[in-house]
């Protein structure tokens, strides 16, 4: 199925979904050099982002999170995409200077996205292939 969006940083990736309920914050939330999110209490900490389909409504934090996904990159431990609700300039201009591929504004709920399923995401068409079924919303 084609899920169409906004394009924000082209590219393509591919790999399977790890969904967040939860807006993510790259500094102090993300180990740069593992890739596993460390933020105390967040739904998904201890699960690791690293060639995943990372889904998630919006960034937070510091501006320096958007060095921490360049950093991410560099390490190998970097997103295969992201998916946003809203891209907002800190995880955008972090996508964009990491190449990372990103959309945002899909026409499908993020919380009907389901864990796991394979997908390819293409930054500059705006369009997610979504390889899966859909959870009740």
């Amino acid at each position: 199925m084609l899920i169409r969006g906004r394009g924000i940083s082209r590219g393509t990736g591919s790999g399977l979904l790890l969904v967040s309920p939860a807006p993510i914050s790259f500094l102090s939330g993300v180990d740069p050099a593992t890739g596993i999110i460390v933020e105390k209490g967040h739904p998904k900490q201890g699960a690791c982002i690293a060639g995943r389909v990372l889904v998630f409504p919006y960034g937070k934090g510091s501006t320096v999170g958007s060095y921490i996904l360049y950093a991410l990159s560099r390490n190998g431990h970097a997103p295969a995409a992201i998916i946003n609700v809203e891209a907002e300039p800190i995880i955008a201009t972090g996508a964009i200077i990491s190449e990372i591929p990103m959309i945002d504004r899909i026409d499908v709920s993020l919380d009907r996205l389901i864990e796991g399923t394979p997908v390819t995401v293409n930054g500059e068409s705006g369009e997610m292939e979504y390889d899966g079924s859909f959870a009740d919303a």
